[in-house]
């Protein structure tokens, strides 16, 4: 009897880091099934190198990352990139590739030898051009575009993979606000239609709005996991943040919102 998985996606007393820096050892996350998680923290807390160890991209120096109950690094690259997609927080498009080709790519992990392209990738490629609204630049040169416009490609591109497991490096990333919305809507739409998430958000208004499970990180380490609902207190903004402010329902969604008091000022 084979034993049941905590989770698809956990790191498992990971240490990583750069060259000889290390940014977090021991540490332990489990990626609950068919949630939308998000990291938050400061900068340079963690957050971006935590999500890079869980798409693969990071070897742990020691401990490991889990993916469906094996090491990460036991399967190989395709086997990975059917299984969990990931939007990296910087990328880079060849030069002179439209915007078709590049989403386009996101069907790779699909195809071989024996399965060239077809009528389900074309599918695929278009529904997620569709739901980024990226479907009228279809035509156009990547290197052309407003940076807002490259990151809904990339966002389309990862989409087009089809895979249960997506992550996200901080995706709302020079889009005006109500791009960000929409792409955080998309991304609730994913998960209600079964996909599991993980996000690196800036925003933690946003965060505790949209996530259904919120880990909170300061130097390397997770100081805070669960429900936005139940973890999000001025106390915690103080910890992690180090942020003065008053925790209230967000009017609309009755999420927590973070009102930072700042300075007192008064207006005519």
């Amino acid at each position: 009897m084979t034993e049941e998985l905590h989770s698809r996606l956990r790191a498992d007393a990971v240490t990583i880091g750069y060259d000889r820096r290390t940014i977090s050892s021991e540490l332990s996350v489990d990626i609950p099934d068919g949630s939308f998680t998000v990291i938050v923290g400061p900068n340079a807390c963690g957050k971006s190198t935590l999500l890079r160890a869980l798409s693969r991209l990071l070897t742990p120096s020691a401990g490991s990352v889990l993916l469906d109950g094996s090491s990460i690094h036991s399967y190989r690259a395709k086997e990975v990139a059917r299984r969990l997609g990931l939007l990296p927080q910087t990328s880079l498009a060849p030069d002179g590739i439209r915007v078709l080709d590049l989403v386009a790519r996101g069907r790779y992990p699909h195809q071989s030898l024996m399965r060239p392209w077809t009528d389900a990738d074309r599918e695929a490629v278009d529904a997620a051009m569709t739901a980024t609204g990226v479907a009228d630049l279809s035509g156009r040169l990547v290197d052309e575009l407003s940076g807002g416009q490259r990151q809904r490609v990339w966002v389309a591109m990862a989409l087009a993979q089809q895979t249960p497991l997506l992550l996200l490096d901080e995706p709302t990333t020079f889009l005006d606000i109500s791009h960000q919305i929409e792409l955080l809507e998309l991304f609730t739409d994913l998960h209600e239609a079964g996909s599991t998430l993980v996000a690196v958000l800036h925003d933690l208004n946003h965060a505790a709005r949209y996530a259904t499970h919120l880990i909170a990180m300061k130097d390397g380490a997770v100081v805070a996991e669960g429900v936005p609902a139940e973890i999000v207190t001025a106390d915690l903004v103080q910890e992690v943040f180090g942020l003065a402010c008053i925790v209230v329902p967000d009017p609309v969604t009755r999420t927590p919102s973070v009102v930072p008091i700042g300075r007192s000022r008064t207006r005519a």
